[in-house]
């Protein structure tokens, strides 16, 4: 793979990675479009780690707070918004991450299919309309209950089709349970830490099995524009969506699912 090459596969991740459009779906159809490219698995490590530290870097402060008031509960502290928070991430993981391992080979063989990604991306894509119009409350995140958490978990495991979104099904299942646009985004990216952590350290231990050279100066390039690229995502997305809305996504992910039908059927 050549820079130009790298940094373009880079930037679909870091643009797409937050977004509820399917981060999957683009790098796929990217891949095609470049070329019939295959990124390898030392390059997808370095794009979620890119992604992994950027949401990190981001939201550095809460994390801090809610680790420090999570790890406090364990010294005889009391429990606060934000321990209770730190319970709710690693809660709301526990479904995705069970059924990922259970279903993720049946995914990658059955999955793949673009019309399986147009449909996706065009019935989700509604969902999130629908739940943004008419679910949308002013609840924020420290409001959710085990329920709620455990609804936005199991959600989160029907990103294991292709053209679904992780970010996109775990903010509509937010969006329906009252969260504002703000407090479904942010849970969504706290969500994501330990999902996307799990999945860079499953491709490492692939990566270390098959034994593969690596091209660390191509690696480098990924990592940087992938981190840099999804930061800025993660902010402008948010300011966007506090003014805007989700349905200009719900519109691109309607588009771009009766292109790949058009294209594919």
């Amino acid at each position: 793979m050549d820079y130009i090459t790298a940094v373009w596969l880079a930037l679909v991740q870091g643009i797409t990675e937050f977004l509820p459009i399917s981060s999957q779906a683009h790098l796929v159809l990217a891949g095609q479009w470049l070329g019939d490219v295959y990124q390898g698995l030392a390059f997808d490590v370095v794009l979620h780690a890119g992604s992994l530290v950027a949401v990190i870097v981001y939201f550095r402060h809460e994390i801090a707070t809610m680790l420090k008031d999570w790890f406090g509960t364990w010294r005889g502290k009391g429990a606060t918004k934000d321990s209770k928070l730190g319970w709710w991430v690693i809660i709301g993981t526990i479904p995705a991450g069970v059924l990922g391992l259970l279903l993720k080979d049946m995914a990658e063989i059955l999955f793949r299919a673009e019309v399986i990604m147009g449909l996706a991306l065009i019935v989700f894509g509604l969902l999130l309309g629908l739940a943004d119009w008419k679910g949308r409350g002013d609840r924020d995140e420290y409001s959710l209950s085990l329920r709620d958490v455990l609804i936005i978990g199991f959600a989160q495991a029907l990103a294991l089709i292709p053209g679904t979104s992780r970010s996109g099904i775990t903010m509509t299942a937010a969006l329906f349970l009252g969260l504002s646009r703000d407090a479904a985004a942010r849970f969504s990216f706290l969500l994501s830490i330990p999902i996307i952590a799990a999945a860079s350290l499953l491709l490492t231990v692939d990566l270390v099995r098959e034994g593969t050279n690596i091209p660390w100066d191509t690696l480098l390039v990924g990592f940087i524009v992938a981190a840099v690229s999804t930061y800025a995502c993660i902010h402008y997305f948010l300011a966007f969506i506090r003014r805007i809305g989700m349905q200009p996504f719900v519109i691109y992910r309607l588009i771009l699912g009766g292109l790949l039908l058009w294209f594919f059927i």
